[in-house]
């Protein structure tokens, strides 16, 4: 067998484009790399904090740190690239079309696909921390519109603690405080959108609650995760190793 080499890391299937923040981050979170049953690289645009993407849009002049970003993680052998807020997903199109490699910048881009798996007549929930400027920029970065998808965006308190962690970069905050407010969030939403049919959760800071969001709810939950472990199922699965590898608690398929 002829090995073939070309980078200094292998295994790292998945790049991580980060926000540049100093808040914490559990497991189930994208920037804990123990979220996730294989290797993942990270990235952090330097310069991109939260309050720079968390507008109606992304400041325009970031994309082209985000570009040199995304070609670095190329170079450095991973097989796709992600980032940590969805609020990025208006550079879905530059960012695509600077690397040669799949790109996903959003979970919004699971949007028309839940929607078609729960019909016309139900609502995509989709949460997010600042529901205000959740708008079309976002959701047509995505490659879809309000005006074609049954949606209903769900956004949190005004005086929320969450926001203020995640948005406000703080670098402590109770879990506890956190997972009350999601699951506040939830039994609003189901109030307020009686015909829902699933959440996609937009906000990569929600990730470790999507359980808590999911039992109350009892509707499925999509989120970055799903997102990148679609991905993974579909690039060198590899069934024969994965048990050897992570024992009974392993996933179908696993990336190496």
């Amino acid at each position: 067998m002829m090995l073939k080499g070309g980078f200094t890391n292998y295994g790292e299937v998945i790049g991580v484009l980060m926000l540049d923040t100093r808040f914490p981050r559990p497991v189930g979170e994208i920037g804990n790399a123990e979220s996730y049953p294989f290797p993942v690289r990270f990235k952090t645009v330097k310069g991109a904090l939260p309050v720079r993407i968390m507008g109606d849009r992304p400041q325009p002049e970031l994309i082209e740190p985000f570009i040199e970003a995304a070609r670095e993680l190329e170079a450095e052998g991973v097989r796709a690239i992600t980032t940590s807020c969805g609020f990025l997903a208006p550079f879905q199109r530059e960012l695509t079309a600077a690397v040669g490699i799949p790109v996903f910048t959003s979970s919004l881009l699971q949007v028309p696909l839940v929607s078609r798996l729960i019909g016309p007549s139900r609502k995509v929930g989709i949460f997010t921390e600042r529901e205000q400027h959740m708008n079309d920029h976002h959701f047509n970065g995505a490659g879809w519109s309000a005006a074609e998808v049954n949606v209903h965006v769900q956004g949190m308190k005004a005086d929320a603690v969450f926001p203020s962690v995640y948005i406000g970069n703080r670098t402590e905050s109770a879990f506890d405080v956190l997972r009350a407010e999601m699951e506040a969030m939830t039994h609003a939403f189901l109030e307020e959108c009686p015909d829902a049919g699933a959440i996609v959760l937009e906000c990569t800071n929600m990730c470790p609650f999507s359980s808590f969001i999911a039992r109350i709810s009892g509707l499925p939950v999509f989120d970055i995760n799903t997102l990148i472990n679609l991905f993974c199922s579909t690039s060198t699965a590899r069934p024969q190793n994965h048990q050897r590898r992570y024992g009974k608690f392993a996933p179908q398929y696993v990336c190496c």
